[in-house]
C-alpha cells in the first residue's frame, strides 16, 4: 500500500527551466495551487517571478487532498450572510463561481464537470441544507433540492443540496499544469528549495502562499492560519458506480467520490481525534484512518481494499474566510492562505487576486480577507 497520495503518484515531465539574473520583481513562495497560480498571472503581465518551493511543485496540500473543485468557501451561505451581509456574500460567491471556471478552462482533463451533493446526515443537518437552498434560490444562484436519493444514500441521509457548477479534480495534474505554463511564460521556478528568510528570496515583493504549513516568514501572523490535518484513502477500483459526484455531509467532515477507474477518494473524519488533527504534521493515523476504512465498507457493503492512505495540511481560520492581502504590515510582504479545506478553487482564485492587486488592481473582496483581523480578533 502506498503512502504516497493518489494524486502524486502519477508519473509526470520535468519543469521547463527558467533562469535569469539579478532580483525578481516578484518572489512567490510556496509551489501548490495558490502559489503557481499567482506566478503564472505575473509572469503573463511582464512582471519577473521567482517561484520557491521546498518539496516538488503540487507536493504539499495542493497534491494531498480529496479532489474537490467547489463554489463558494467553508462557511454555509446563511452564516456567511450573517457574519458579512448580504451583499458581501453574494459577491464572494459568485467571484469563485467565475474562478471556477477559469480554473476548469486551464486544467483540461484534470478536471471533470459533475455538480457536487452536500448530504444531510440527520434532520438538523437536513432544516441547515433546507436553510442554505432556499438562501442561494433567492440570491439568484443555481441550487438543486434532492430527497429522492439512489442506492446507497437512500436511507441514510434525508435529504441533499446539489450544486451545478462544482466537479472533481486531479489536484496535482492541474497545478503541475499550471506551473509548466508558467515556465513557459519565464517563471524562474525553484524545488526543493526552502526560503529562510525574505532576503534569501531576492525579490522586490514576496507573496507567501503556503497555507497551513508554516513558513517561518509571516512575524507575528504565523500560526494563526492554524495547520490542521486533513487524512485520506484511495481503494482498489471497483465495479459499481457508486459516486460519480463529490460527496460531502456532516458539515463537510466526510467526504468522497469515485473516480473514472472505479477507486473510490473518501477523507475527513478528524473529528473523532479532534484535538491530535490541529497539526502541521503530515502522518496518518489509526484512528481516522480506520474510520475510513469503516465508512466506505458500510457504503459500498463490502470490504474494499485500500491502496493509498495519505494526509495533507491545510489552514484552518476562526471565520472561514481566506486571508489574503498584506502581511505584518510590509508593504512588499503578501500573504494567501487560510481555505478552511477548501483551497483548491479558493487557493487559485486567492493567487490570482494577489496578483492582480501587485499589478494594481486591487479587488474590494480584500477588505474581507484583510490579514491583520487575525491579529485582532
Amino acid at each position: 500500500m502506498s503512502t504516497v497520495s493518489l494524486w502524486l503518484d502519477e508519473p509526470t515531465e520535468p519543469l521547463p527551466r527558467v533562469a535569469f539574473d539579478g532580483s525578481a520583481d516578484v518572489a512567490v513562495v510556496g509551489g501548490g495551487i495558490t502559489g503557481c497560480a499567482c506566478a503564472l498571472a505575473l509572469a503573463e503581465a511582464g512582471k519577473r517571478v521567482r517561484l520557491f518551493e521546498a518539496r516538488e511543485i503540487a507536493g504539499g496540500a495542493s497534491g494531498r487532498n480529496g479532489g474537490f473543485a467547489l463554489r463558494g468557501g467553508a462557511a454555509a451561505y446563511p452564516v456567511l450572510v450573517e457574519s458579512i451581509g448580504a451583499e458581501a456574500t453574494a459577491s464572494i460567491w459568485r467571484w469563485t463561481e467565475r474562478e471556477l471556471a477559469a480554473l476548469a478552462a486551464l486544467a483540461g482533463d484534470a478536471f471533470r464537470h459533475t455538480g457536487s451533493l452536500r448530504l444531510a446526515a440527520d434532520d438538523e443537518e437536513r432544516d441547515e441544507l433546507r436553510e442554505e437552498y432556499d438562501a442561494l434560490v433567492d440570491a439568484g444562484f443555481a441550487a438543486e433540492w434532492r430527497e429522492d436519493l439512489s442506492h446507497p444514500l437512500a436511507g441514510r441521509y434525508p435529504a441533499a443540496l446539489f450544486h451545478p457548477p462544482d466537479g472533481v479534480l486531479q489536484p496535482a495534474r492541474l497545478v503541475r499544469r499550471i506551473a509548466r505554463r508558467a515556465a513557459e511564460a519565464g517563471v524562474e521556478i525553484h524545488e526543493h528549495t526552502r526560503i529562510s528568510s525574505l532576503e534569501d528570496a531576492r525579490a522586490e515583493v514576496v507573496v507567501i502562499a503556503t497555507d497551513g504549513y508554516p513558513s517561518g516568514l509571516l512575524g507575528e501572523l504565523e500560526g494563526l492560519v492554524v495547520p490542521t490535518r486533513g487524512q485520506v484513502i484511495a481503494t482498489e477500483p471497483i465495479e459499481e458506480m457508486l459516486f460519480e459526484l463529490p460527496h460531502y455531509g456532516r458539515h463537510g467532515f466526510d467526504y468522497w467520490h469515485q473516480r473514472p477507474d472505479g477507486r473510490i477518494v473518501a477523507g475527513g473524519f478528524r473529528d473523532v481525534s479532534i484535538d491530535t488533527e490541529f497539526t502541521a504534521e503530515e502522518l496518518t493515523t489509526p484512528v481516522v484512518q480506520d474510520a475510513l476504512d469503516r465508512f466506505v465498507e458500510e457504503h459500498v457493503g463490502r470490504p474494499v481494499r485500500v491502496d493509498y492512505r495519505w494526509a495533507g495540511i491545510f489552514g484552518m481560520v476562526f471565520d472561514f474566510l481566506p486571508v489574503v492581502g498584506h502581511a505584518a504590515g510590509d508593504d512588499r510582504l503578501w500573504m494567501a492562505g487560510g481555505y478552511s479545506g477548501h483551497g483548491n478553487v479558493l487557493g487559485f482564485a486567492s493567487g490570482r487576486l494577489v496578483a492582480r492587486a501587485i499589478l494594481g488592481d486591487r479587488n474590494p473582496l480584500l477588505d474581507h480577507f484583510e490579514p491583520s483581523r487575525l491579529v485582532t480578533y
